[in-house]
């Protein structure tokens, strides 16, 4: 690992984090509202609507959603909490956007669009269903393969210059990709799964980010709850839970992925905090150009989230987290092989 990747954070736990060269000024960590309408089960709105708005509260402003998740449900749910909120709890908030999934009303995946006309389309939706005048990041979830990038940037591009959108963000593209985009506008922040056993942009990924001022919003840093010290071999997952399908989740993979945690947890618990809070402080301790994004669909989960940004971690610390969950150690790949298969920064 080079200098520049193992770099660590010296600013005040609460200072804001700039997305790369180019983008908005955000608070440490951000809000990914998926999980209040898809892949999880069912979720409450009200709780939903509830956690939003303590997240406003506690100056959360980076509120992370794709038009695809529940077909729309999760935009008009994030509608709803802006418009309840505080005046300036709404004016601070900022809306990250994802689009060009393609589903079925039985909500299967079928591909991804990422024409430029195709782009307009999906941005008027989800403008509509918002209620705002423009998206502040967007970005197609997973690169059309029959569409160069060149052409769904560009289209962005355009949107920008209307007033529509205000940065372009991408999301799961390769180091090659992400050069190639960068080549046609400014790209404010790659969205990216990266975790303690999620680390394969280490590689490359991160630092061409860097090399082309690009920052990393990072999602998945709790392995969609599998490292949050709240998992257990036992849970019974609800019907639609994603997790049901993922590699990580299944058999011998998951007794092997939570002994990693139970390793973890005594790091934690000799620092006097969550299994959880260890795993988020320490992708904030990667650099101060990664912004996590938290996943909590509950004010309790919001609140333990938020206490990672206390943890101070010393180069004993992260010594210690290292030897408890090295590198590659996951068992399992992060999605099933079908949608591996989609993911341009996996090739």
């Amino acid at each position: 690992m080079t200098k520049n990747e193992n770099r660590q954070s010296t600013t005040p736990a609460r200072a804001g984090r700039t997305l790369g060269s180019t983008g908005p000024t955000v608070f440490p960590l951000g809000l990914g509202c998926m999980g209040m309408s898809a892949l999880y089960g069912e979720a409450d709105r009200s709780e939903s609507i509830a956690t939003i708005h303590a997240a406003l509260d506690a100056g959360i402003t980076l509120l992370d959603t794709g038009d695809f998740y529940g077909m729309g449900h999760n935009e008009l749910l994030i509608n709803e909490a802006l418009r309840t909120a505080p005046t300036a709890a709404r004016e601070q908030a900022l809306t990250s956007v994802k689009f060009g999934a393609l589903r079925t009303v039985e909500g299967a995946f079928t591909g991804y669009d990422g024409r430029p006309e195709a782009v307009k389309n999906f941005l008027a939706y989800s403008l509509q269903r918002l209620g705002r005048d423009h998206i502040d990041i967007y970005r197609i979830a997973r690169v059309d393969p029959t569409v160069p990038i060149e052409e769904t940037v560009g289209a962005i591009a355009e949107a920008v210059e209307a007033g529509h959108v205000r940065h372009i963000g991408l999301s799961e593209v390769g180091a090659d990709t992400l050069r190639r985009a960068a080549a046609v506008a400014p790209i404010a922040d790659l969205q990216i799964e990266y975790s303690l056993i999620s680390r394969g942009i280490e590689e490359e990924i991160l630092p061409t980010a860097r090399e082309l001022g690009i920052g990393i919003t990072a999602y998945g840093v709790l392995s969609r709850g599998l490292i949050s010290g709240h998992f257990t071999r036992d849970r019974a997952l609800a019907p639609g839970d994603f997790r049901g399908m993922s590699p990580r989740f299944q058999g011998g993979n998951l007794d092997r992925n939570l002994d990693l945690v139970e390793a973890l947890r005594k790091v934690a618990e000799g620092k006097g905090v969550s299994v959880a809070q260890t795993a988020i402080a320490w992708v904030l301790s990667r650099g101060e150009d990664i912004v996590p994004l938290v996943g909590a669909r509950r004010r309790d989960r919001l609140a333990e989230a938020l206490g990672a940004m206390e943890v101070e971690l010393t180069a004993a610390d992260l010594a210690a987290i290292e030897e408890a969950v090295p590198a590659g150690a996951a068992a399992g790949e992060r999605y099933p092989a079908a949608q591996m298969a989609h993911l341009d920064s996996e090739h």
